[in-house]
């Protein structure tokens, strides 16, 4: 039996981009922080997201048909803690806005962003992977994404001296 606990110490090792991904069913804007999140295809353009299904957003997206993918930079960091649900209550929350952009809720000031489409939803363990199918992209000169590594925050390596 796999110890689940070393396993996610051991895929931890590898740094992923961070990314907050959100949709707006009914009004309100759902979002949370993803760094399962990758590119799929190049024609059709697809990109895909993993998302726990006992999450909120996990029992979302089945609702929610467009989304939007908000690729943080390294002033945002305290979003990815936010999003993450890993805030302290006590604390405000950090300055952050979504503005409507291609019919999805894009985080304003993002290093990038990626509206979608819902295109397939598959079963994966714990997890539902998510294919999306891209509607448009944007990028910002607000300075290079940022990475997650063993449950840290880290740099872009273009940016650490």
């Amino acid at each position: 039996m796999i110890d689940t606990r070393g396993f996610r110490q051991t895929v931890g090792q590898f740094a992923t981009g961070v990314t907050v991904i959100a949709t707006e069913i009914e009004g309100t804007v759902h979002a949370l922080t993803a760094n399962s999140f990758t590119s799929l295809s190049l024609d059709p353009p697809l990109v895909l997201f993993c998302v726990g299904k006992v999450t909120r957003t996990g029992q979302l997206i089945h609702v929610g048909a467009r989304f939007c993918v908000s690729i943080l930079h390294d002033g945002q960091r305290d979003l990815s803690t936010y999003f993450g649900g890993s805030w302290k209550p006590d604390e405000p929350p950090p300055p952050f806005a979504f503005v409507n952009w291609h019919q999805s809720p894009r985080l304003d000031g993002s290093a990038a962003a990626l509206s979608c489409l819902v295109e397939a939803i598959y079963e994966g363990g714990d997890h539902w992977i998510v294919n999306i199918e891209m509607q448009g992209s944007a990028t910002s000169a607000l300075g290079g994404s940022i990475a997650a590594q063993v449950g840290s925050v880290i740099a872009n390596a273009s940016q650490q001296e």
